[in-house]
């Protein structure tokens, strides 16, 4: 009867624990976000401005009195969690890794990291190449009789959704990897079934884009691209795991030999 109540003071124990430490991760990951939101509204102006050089000259208006402010406070949000992210990931990484094996905690932080940094050269590549070429696209259309108003927030919505979509979207190789390293998918059947996940790239970013050739294009290349890139990765990885698995058989084959003599 004591044992019985001694495992469950240490599994109350351990519960306890478990949510002090995660109140903790969850305070400090709400200072810093709410400081890097405020810092971000400081400097929503000259970001506003960063926004609007993007494409060609637009004359935006905003058609409701609040719509501007609304519009900084978006940019202050979005823009304080992305600022935030690396510390955010971090406290994430501090409470689940405990209860990770080695492996595992080697496998998510590359995958993390080389994650974030994939994310920021989409974001990066939709920034200077995309955007403005779908913006001039846009705009080649316009005729005197007819004046561009663009909403401001109309704008912004574009802008951030056309952003997400490719940091998103170029994340595709890293989870290709860790589908491979964690034998969900193979790399053969990526090969073999490379036609198909074309055919669904380009219907995907028909959904993502606006309903125009060249947005598609700029979007769906890039992703077949990627998609190649992810099968090279995960071909790396499949190998290494075979190598592994080889190396560790070799190894229980030559203790079986070692220990057999010895019972003799």
């Amino acid at each position: 009867m004591r044992k019985k109540n001694k495992k469950v003071t240490e599994k109350n124990l351990t519960i306890v624990g478990h949510l002090t430490e995660l109140r903790k991760r969850l305070v400090y990951s709400s200072v810093v976000l709410v400081a890097t939101v405020l810092i971000c509204y400081n400097y929503a102006e000259n970001i506003v401005k960063h926004i609007i050089d993007i494409g060609p000259h637009i004359n935006f208006v905003f058609i409701a009195p609040a719509e501007l402010l609304m519009s900084y406070i978006k940019i202050s949000i979005i823009g304080g969690l992305v600022v935030s992210a690396p510390f955010l990931a971090l406290q994430i990484w501090m409470f689940v890794s405990p209860g990770l094996k080695k492996n595992e905690k080697r496998t998510i932080a590359v995958s993390l990291f080389v994650g974030g940094f994939f994310f920021i050269i989409g974001v990066v590549f939709s920034y200077l190449v995309v955007m403005p070429t779908m913006l001039q696209f846009f705009m080649g259309f316009q005729i005197e009789e007819i004046r561009e108003m663009i909403s401001f927030s109309n704008y912004l919505s574009f802008v951030i959704n056309t952003l997400l979509s490719f940091g998103l979207i170029f994340e595709l190789p890293i989870v290709m990897v860790i589908m491979t390293r964690f034998h969900i998918l193979k790399v053969e059947f990526l090969k073999k079934n490379r036609k198909f996940a074309i055919l669904i790239i380009f219907v995907v970013a028909a959904i993502l884009t606006p309903p125009d050739v060249v947005s598609q294009i700029l979007l769906g290349l890039p992703m077949v691209l990627l998609f190649e890139v992810g099968i090279i990765l995960s071909s790396i990885v499949e190998k290494g795991e075979k190598r592994k698995s080889k190396k560790e058989e070799k190894n229980k084959k030559e203790e079986k030999n070692e220990i057999e003599p010895s019972d003799e």
